[in-house]
């Protein structure tokens, strides 16, 4: 089975149906995400890693075929 949208935890192969969004303040710019796709495994220990760096990010479901 082949997956196109893989989950970014490291070794999760898992199909992301989450979109993990943030970016670091001190090196992007305010209109600047960085997006990160999550299985429903792993969406709550990404946006806890970021958050505990205090990098701003947000969770919106993840829909193949759009971008945001």
């Amino acid at each position: 089975m082949s997956v196109t949208n893989p989950c970014s935890r490291a070794g999760c192969r898992a199909d992301a149906s989450w979109q993990v969004r943030w970016r670091n303040p001190r090196i992007h710019a305010a209109d600047r995400r960085k997006i990160w796709l999550a299985c429903p495994d792993h969406v709550d220990y990404l946006r806890d890693y970021l958050a505990a760096r205090d990098f701003p990010v947000e969770v919106a479901p993840f829909v193949p075929g759009t971008s945001s």
